[in-house]
């Protein structure tokens, strides 16, 4: 097995292609091969879409594999690149990190050839797929303990030329909300693509249990993107969302993120989208070491949107409940 990371097969190569991207072999595990689809129609726009980032947020590699069927009879340009699981091993453990060796793989990029299992995927990509695509889709979830709406999420790019074509994209999807989230922390993916000035749209879709209509919101989202790269003929349709077409734009500050104040069991009272004002009820936490230990009310501290609300979990002191957001003042 070759200790360089490769791609079985020839990118370039006109029409449908299938291989594989290999992982090299390292001291905490054998070598991956992640299946790989390419369909090259020639001049246009180059993509790259991935999902399992995270092995816990399943949508994306089912969506992945959703596009892959009809693509080859839709797409009239250009080159499109889909690997749907981008790590195989947390998606096999249902776990967000990677099992062997504990890391996030959107928190190792670049990645490095000579590191960890996790690290190693990262340094696959970013050698290999990467420099083959100019616009890339990461397709991620919020996870099964948060209730979430379908959106396009992206970060502050200080970039302004940039920034301005990644929310017109996102926007482009056409999902129920386009979300500016002020968060930034080592070695996330999108950061290392839009260092390379290429763009970079991360589909959250939604949180809770899989289900036959959001992940037909989902697949709508990223046809509407298809379209508007050129990739795709046809008109993009909003799809309905709460029986209703509307989407909106938000933006999150690191300040809009309220915590737990103790261990507990999170009782939401609210659902995600809702509008509350200062001292709303958000939700109630219950301690549970002591049956004398009072439970503790979470009040929205200022006017908002509940954009990311815990589904009833037990959470642990000064973990994530609840993430409020306002309208985006463009």
């Amino acid at each position: 097995m070759s200790e360089i990371p490769n791609i079985t097969f020839d990118l370039d190569a006109p029409g449908l292609s299938t291989g594989h991207l290999v992982v090299p072999k390292g001291a905490d595990c054998e070598a991956l091969s992640l299946p790989v689809f390419s369909l090259n129609k020639g001049e246009g726009p180059r993509l790259l879409i991935t999902g399992g980032c995270h092995g816990n947020e399943l949508e994306g590699p089912i969506v992945a594999r959703r596009v892959i069927e009809w693509l080859p009879e839709t797409q009239v340009c250009g080159r499109v690149i889909i690997v749907p699981e981008i790590n195989p091993l947390a998606v096999q453990a249902c776990t967000r990190n990677t099992p062997i060796d504990g890391k996030n793989l959107n928190r190792v990029y670049p990645g490095r050839a000579d590191g960890s299992v996790t690290e190693r995927i990262a340094d696959a990509v970013s050698r290999l797929l990467l420099p083959m695509a100019d616009t890339v889709f990461d397709l991620h979830s919020f996870g099964p303990t948060w209730d979430f709406p379908p959106a396009i999420i992206t970060h502050p790019i200080a970039d302004a030329d940039l920034m301005a074509k990644t929310l017109k994209m996102a926007e482009a999807c056409k999902l129920p909300v386009t979300l500016l989230w002020e968060y930034d922390a080592p070695g996330m993916f999108d950061t290392w693509v839009h260092s390379q000035g290429k763009l970079f749209i991360c589909a959250e879709f939604g949180g809770g249990t899989v289900g036959a209509e959001a992940l037909a919101i989902y697949e709508a989202g990223v046809r509407n993107a298809l379209i508007a790269l050129g990739f795709v003929e046809g008109k993009a349709e909003r799809p309905t969302y709460r029986q209703k077409k509307t989407s909106q734009t938000l933006e999150t500050l690191l300040s809009d993120e309220l915590k737990s104040p103790a261990s507990g069991i999170f009782e939401p009272r609210c659902s995600m989208l809702d509008e509350v004002k200062q001292g709303d009820l958000i939700g109630i936490l219950h301690p549970m070491e002591s049956l004398s230990a009072g439970s503790i009310d979470i009040r929205a501290p200022t006017t908002s949107v509940v954009c990311a609300i815990r589904s009833g979990a037990h959470v642990d002191a000064n973990e994530e409940l609840v993430y409020l957001a306002r309208p985006l003042n463009l």
